[in-house]
């Protein structure tokens, strides 16, 4: 079982798990995210969204998975995929962030990775990996900003995925 609280992983925004309820804002959300879809490859969809919602890597439980909605008062800034423990214990791997498109460009996605990162560290994690597609130029240049440097890159079936890493320990 996660030792994580949602609650404490921004202290601008106030954070939610996602469910099934909220699927139409998450799809809202995505679908404007244009340049994101065209390196990965697919298109959002309500039934990719609601597997997402679901879906965790092998050997990690749903309870390790924080599929969380970031708000400013009613209005969701962005969407965070989280699994508690993968790859190592002290680890942390964020699956998916995307950001409202109203609110890209503001400093707001790097305020919400640096307060993560500092409750992070705060509770003794030591790193956070990611995954980009390569060849994604927003992508690579918002993680990199943000601390993340690339370890290696993974050929996989819809292309190549840089994973990054941020370490936490120093």
């Amino acid at each position: 079982m996660s030792r994580l609280e949602i609650s404490k992983f921004s202290k601008s925004y106030s954070v939610r798990t996602l469910s099934d309820e909220d699927i139409p804002d998450i799809y809202d959300l995505c679908i404007h995210n244009k340049q994101y879809y065209e390196y990965c490859k697919k298109q959002p969809t309500v039934e990719l969204i609601k597997s997402d919602l679901r879906i965790t890597p092998p050997g990690k439980d749903i309870s390790d998975k924080f599929y969380v909605g970031f708000f400013d008062k009613q209005e969701m800034i962005a969407v965070m995929d989280l699994i508690d423990g993968y790859h190592e214990k002290d680890m942390v791997f964020i699956g998916f962030f995307m950001m409202n498109i109203n609110h890209q460009g503001k400093g707001l996605g790097s305020q919400i990775i640096t307060e993560l990162c500092d409750y992070l560290k705060l509770e003794k994690y030591g790193a956070v990996r990611l995954g980009i597609d390569k060849g994604n130029p927003q992508s690579t240049h918002f993680w990199k900003k943000n601390g993340f440097e690339v370890i290696k890159e993974i050929e996989q079936e819809e292309g190549v995925i840089l994973l990054a890493e941020r370490n936490l320990r120093s």
